[in-house]
């Protein structure tokens, strides 16, 4: 079992930015695909931005490309979420997802989640 625990969270202004921790205990992820969802009050949770084990291929939803970046530690078995410029229309509660086989931007390719970190960004 991997157990997923995400920090870094809160409240800002918009353009600002925040720093998204996902660390991860019970395995090793170095191999597993890594990803952050969101999910915004009344709607359904959505992809973000996923990384390869490899940490080498990463890829993004269209809406965050060029103000946010994925990256992976595996030394310290945790991914991170770096939100930069960051808009109103970003407030959600963001999750972080695991998964050893699948990878992509479906919620049901990952077996693995953790309980969430809220950002609320304001005009």
């Amino acid at each position: 079992q991997v157990q997923l625990v995400e920090s870094g969270g809160g409240l800002v202004q918009a353009g600002g930015s925040l720093r998204l921790s996902c660390a991860a205990s019970g395995r090793t992820i170095s191999n597993y695909n890594m990803a952050w969802f969101h999910q915004a009050p009344g709607k359904e949770r959505e992809f973000v931005a996923g990384i390869r084990g490899s940490g080498v291929n990463t890829y993004y939803e269209d809406s965050v490309k060029g103000r946010f970046t994925i990256s992976r530690d595996n030394a310290k078995n945790t991914v991170y979420l770096q939100m930069n410029s960051l808009k109103p229309e970003d407030t959600a509660v963001y999750y972080c997802a695991a998964s050893l086989i699948r990878a992509g931007t479906l919620v049901g390719n990952y077996a693995y989640w953790g309980r969430g970190t809220q950002v609320a960004v304001s005009s």
